[in-house]
């Protein structure tokens, strides 16, 4: 995957920043403008640096690598590398969930496992929502999106991997956000447990990731 270059940076920064350039035809551009685009645009690309080492920092702590081979491979040391990643992410039980999401759930890790991938993202949490009618499914119906379009559009996404090591498999940072909205929507609606449609939501609102990219592309943002 070709990774952009400056140029191609800057030709996004001066497309997006809608206040960049005067009115007048020989005028400067809004310098000041520019730079505020380029440092938003930086924090996503950091932000998104640091989702996909947090990813594989979880995933070799998963399979007993040390802090210390973590810190050496990261260029840092063992006290920075556990300062930095070691406050443990919540874990979701089935008492956290309904009995739907649980059910939705079963389809989520069969098709991690099936693809042989070992980790747990957007894509195969939207892909188990939509694998039987549920409160997510009849959420997308009633905004006018199909969940049978939704689920074989996402699971065309399932990219193949290579894990042997399907019984553990870890959730990427998009997908521990998007639960975690989940359980705050839940909770504000006085609900006892997270349902699909809590779950659904919260894919969409965290904005990134193939779920949130399918659900925007057929219609349903929240």
């Amino acid at each position: 995957m070709p990774l952009p270059d400056l140029d191609d940076l800057i030709a996004e920064v001066d497309r997006t920043c809608a206040t960049a350039h005067r009115s007048g035809a020989h005028e400067q551009p809004d310098w000041l403008a520019l730079l505020t685009s380029a440092a938003h645009l930086s924090g996503q690309l950091q932000a998104l640096a640091d989702d996909l080492v947090e990813d594989y920092v979880e995933h070799c702590r998963m399979h007993g690598v040390s802090w210390a081979d973590i810190g050496s491979a990261l260029g840092v040391t063992r006290q920075a590398v556990q300062q930095r990643f070691h406050a443990p992410h919540k874990r979701y039980g089935p008492e956290t969930m309904s009995e739907e999401l649980q059910a939705a759930m079963t389809h989520v890790k069969r098709a991690a496992v099936q693809h042989r991938n070992n980790y747990i993202g957007t894509e195969h949490l939207l892909f188990g929502l939509t694998a039987e009618p549920n409160s997510a499914t009849r959420m997308l119906e009633s905004a006018g999106v199909s969940p049978s379009a939704v689920h074989e559009d996402v699971g065309a996404r399932l990219a193949m991997g290579a894990s042997q090591a399907a019984e553990r498999i870890a959730w990427t940072p998009y997908s521990r956000k998007a639960i975690a909205l989940a359980e705050a929507r839940s909770e504000e609606a006085g609900a006892g447990r997270i349902g699909c449609d809590d779950l659904l939501v919260g894919l969409a609102l965290v904005g990134r990731g193939a779920a949130a990219a399918v659900l925007k592309g057929a219609g349903f943002e929240h």
